[in-house]
C-alpha cells in the first residue's frame, strides 16, 4: 500500500488529537472551536497538494475502494 506523507505544526497536530480523541470517546464529530475548524481546513489543503486522486474523474470508485480496503473484517 502507499504511502503519503503529510506535515503540520505541533499546534495542528494537538488540537486535531484532541478532536479526533473526543469523536473516540464520544461517538460525535462536533467542532468545539474555531481552532478545530483550522485545523481540519489546513489539513484539507495539505491533502490536496498531496493527492491528485480527488481531482479524477474516477473519484467516487478510488474513493469506495478505498473505504472497502479500510474497513475492518466483520
Amino acid at each position: 500500500m502507499s504511502e503519503v506523507e503529510i506535515k503540520l505544526t505541533k499546534d495542528e497536530a494537538l488540537v486535531l488529537f484532541d478532536f479526533v480523541s473526543r469523536f473516540s470517546n464520544d461517538d460525535k464529530l462536533i467542532i468545539q472551536d474555531q481552532a478545530e475548524e483550522r485545523a481540519l481546513l489546513n489539513l484539507t489543503c495539505v491533502l490536496e497538494k498531496q493527492l491528485a486522486e480527488p481531482f479524477s474523474p474516477d473519484w467516487k470508485k478510488i474513493i469506495e475502494a478505498a473505504k472497502n480496503r479500510l474497513r475492518d473484517d466483520i
